[in-house]
């Protein structure tokens, strides 16, 4: 039978969930109601970015760092990162737990900007030698974390094999190369290895640093897979129908938060 879920005690809205997950959808998307809410992905992806001006500070060489930093901060922000923490704090964990794993994320996410937008560009190897020097960088960042919020190495190195996978010839640089090869109609596996590989590996990775058991990893692996694909999907134009079922998808795998504060991580289902 449906239920309705209430996000905590003092909501003043709720969120709709389907009984089951994977049964088919109508021709109609189930409707639901979601609030509009104030950008708190945005607050998340700014205290990221000033995790990053701590870490990579301008120091001599200058002919280093000045490119580097401005490559990371002008990339094109996604809300991969920012999800990252989300998931995180949902699982019962500190946002501090998971800065290192969002800044790398944000790091291999900038480094992938500058391939795929500078790649063809006559005159761009200094800015592509820069761009890669961003990588190991995020790695270094998640493989030295030593505060008191840091998570255990063992989620650490799990972590690192997370995002390598997911932006490596697997996932992104796949994407980007079908971007190039594939027929418009067989644009959703762009976006599958795209966006919505990104995302789950940004769920997953807070999930993962925040200390969350395995289902709660799988389960945000999957909310995020999601949200990419809505995501992704909407901005190249897909069908409202086929980005209104990805949303019913990641709000059904929100079901099984139900007893938890789901206010921050559905906004994340707000933002395409």
């Amino acid at each position: 039978m449906p239920g309705t879920i209430f996000l905590n005690a003092n909501a003043t809205f709720r969120v709709r969930f389907r009984a089951q997950a994977r049964s088919p959808l109508p021709v109609k998307p189930t409707p639901f109601t979601l609030p509009t809410p104030h950008p708190h992905w945005a607050s998340l992806q700014a205290d990221i970015e000033a995790h990053l001006k701590q870490a990579i500070p301008i120091k001599e060489p200058l002919e280093v760092f000045e490119p580097m930093r401005r490559l990371i901060f002008d990339a094109p922000r996604t809300t991969v990162p920012a999800l990252c923490l989300a998931a995180c704090e949902l699982v019962g964990g500190q946002r501090d737990q998971a800065m290192d794993a969002a800044a790398a994320l944000l790091l291999n996410l900038a480094n992938a900007h500058v391939h795929e937008e500078l790649g063809v560009r006559e005159g761009s190897n200094i800015a592509l030698l820069t761009g890669d020097g961003i990588v190991p960088l995020g790695f270094e960042l998640l493989a030295s974390g030593d505060g008191p919020g840091s998570a255990s190495p063992e989620r650490v190195m799990r972590v690192i094999i997370e995002i390598s996978r997911a932006v490596g010839s697997g996932g992104l640089i796949d994407s980007q190369h079908m971007k190039k090869t594939l027929e418009e109609e067989n644009m959703k596996r762009v976006v599958e290895k795209g966006e919505g590989g990104l995302h789950a590996c940004g769920a997953a990775c807070g999930a993962v640093v925040g200390g969350g058991s395995e289902e709660e990893i799988e389960r945000l692996r999957r909310f995020g897979f999601h949200v990419g694909m809505m995501r992704g999907m909407a901005q190249r134009g897909f069908r409202n129908h086929d980005v209104e079922e990805q949303r019913n998808l990641a709000l059904n795998e929100l079901q099984f938060f139900k007893d938890t504060d789901l206010r921050m991580i559905s906004t994340f289902l707000n933002f395409y």
